[in-house]
């Protein structure tokens, strides 16, 4: 649903990744997780700034080449989160937690990606309760 004062498409929150290597972690998300480019510019300091859709939901990574990194901890839900899982690893993700039944109705499995991110891929399990 689209909040008042929002673009369409985005929720009232959208997660901002900073990296140095912009195009990169762009890369790794594409490949990763499906993510889809939807704009990109450049910024008058000379930054990139650039917008992907995952699923339902927006990502926005942006930098240039002096940026401190500015890592942080998402939490996707996926179809499947053992396929997203391997995919994540296969674009050079390393394991945090190999997927498992979390107890909370979602299997779960955890990738930290170069850029000091770590993604969180879950998969509600069907006539869980929550």
């Amino acid at each position: 649903m689209a909040q008042a004062g929002g673009r369409a498409g985005f929720h009232t929150i959208t997660p901002y990744l900073i990296h140095a290597e912009v195009d990169a972690l762009v890369a790794f998300v594409t490949q990763a997780f499906d993510a889809v480019e939807t704009f990109r510019s450049r910024g008058e300091a000379g930054g990139n700034h650039v917008e992907v859709r995952i699923g339902d939901s927006m990502l926005m990574i942006g930098g240039r080449a002096e940026s401190e990194a500015f890592p942080a901890m998402l939490h996707l839900y996926v179809d499947d989160a053992d396929a997203t899982y391997r995919r994540a690893l296969a674009a050079g993700g390393s394991s945090l937690q190999e997927p498992s039944e979390s107890g909370d109705g979602d299997r779960r499995a955890g990738v930290g990606d170069r850029f000091g991110n770590q993604w969180w891929i879950s998969t509600h399990m069907a006539g869980a309760a929550n």
